[in-house]
């Protein structure tokens, strides 16, 4: 889509220099929007973001998000009609095995931004990073987003109460949140070598065989990054949205752990078998996602397969690591 309503509108991002803030703050430049970021004091140098030269053209604010006066003087400085709010511990094992930092980042972090932005005298739009595993594990699947918000480890349960955060800022203080609930994320640009495809990438240009937690049977919805960053627009600039509101995103492609490396397999062009250590603990057996509201209410649409996408992605990691 292309995204009028945020050209030349002041824009604030957490999470900048993830894989979607890459791609989203990419888009809201070429849209001619004036983008801030709040960055870490000491940035990621695999990001796409700062390796593209992309950040030298973004205002930058430097802070953590577990500090409540870093992320007040940000939003204080942009003073933005949009946020994008992606800042989080992002990684499923790193939560489990620290679960305070987690909470600090990814709750801490929510309501900080959140209080920051009530106390406006003119309110930003919010568009609010939850995530499919915010749901927890349920016998009824697909999840649409009438379902309850269970999640019970550590990461789950911190998405789930960044989602609820932003429910009552907008039911108690008439916040105008949106909340993004998104399946497993990939394409150009993710440095997070623990990530299947990425990390299976990597691997397999060492020439080294991939490596499974689990057993390869977890069923999970895959959705480009590209349908990700079109979804937060979409998101953001629809104005039929209420205020916490949540819509999921989802391909509608449901793979298999072990799927999804056969198929980064191919791309790649070699005959390594994985190692499968099915030793992965917290894994819920299956997780996608009904994406029929987005659709409708958002006029949102995914358009990249997995298949047709990994050559492109395997050619960046090959250049990235020669």
């Amino acid at each position: 889509m292309t995204p009028g309503s945020v050209a030349k509108a002041r824009v604030l991002v957490t999470g900048a220099t993830g894989l979607v803030g890459s791609s989203l703050v990419g888009c809201l430049l070429s849209a001619g929007a004036e983008v801030h970021a709040l960055v870490l004091p000491d940035p990621e140098p695999e990001s796409d973001l700062v390796r593209s030269g992309a950040l030298g053209r973004v205002r930058v604010h430097t802070g953590r998000l577990e500090d409540p006066a870093a992320v007040a003087a940000a939003v204080q400085a942009a003073r933005p009609r949009f946020v994008f709010h992606l800042g989080a511990q992002p990684l499923v094992g790193v939560a489990r095995a620290h679960p305070v930092a987690t909470f600090e980042a990814n709750v801490r972090g929510t309501w900080a931004l959140l209080e920051a932005c009530r106390t406006m005298s003119d309110p930003p739009i919010v568009a609010v990073a939850s995530s499919d595993k915010a749901y927890g594990a349920s016998a009824k699947l697909p999840y649409v987003e009438t379902d309850p918000l269970a999640g019970s480890e550590p990461y789950e349960a911190s998405k789930a109460i960044t989602d609820i955060l932003a429910q009552t800022y907008a039911r108690t203080y008439g916040l105008p949140t949106r909340i993004a609930r998104c399946g497993n994320i990939y394409g150009i640009g993710d440095w997070n070598w623990s990530r299947i495809v990425p990390g299976t990438i990597r691997s397999l240009l060492r020439g080294e065989r991939p490596v499974l937690r689990s057993d390869g049977t977890p069923v999970r919805d895959y959705i480009h990054v590209d349908d990700v960053v079109a979804g937060y627009l979409a998101l953001a600039t629809t104005e039929s949205v209420s205020p916490g509101e949540a819509f999921n995103f989802s391909s509608g492609e449901r793979l298999t752990v072990r799927e999804v490396v056969d198929s980064v397999t191919g791309a790649v062009g070699v005959a390594l078998q994985p190692v499968v250590l099915n030793e992965a603990r917290g894994e819920i057996a299956a997780q996608y996602l009904d994406s029929a509201k987005a659709r409708k209410t958002l006029g949102w649409e995914p358009r990249r397969r997995m298949r047709e996408s990994l050559p492109d992605i395997v050619a960046w990691y090959r250049e990235l690591l020669a």
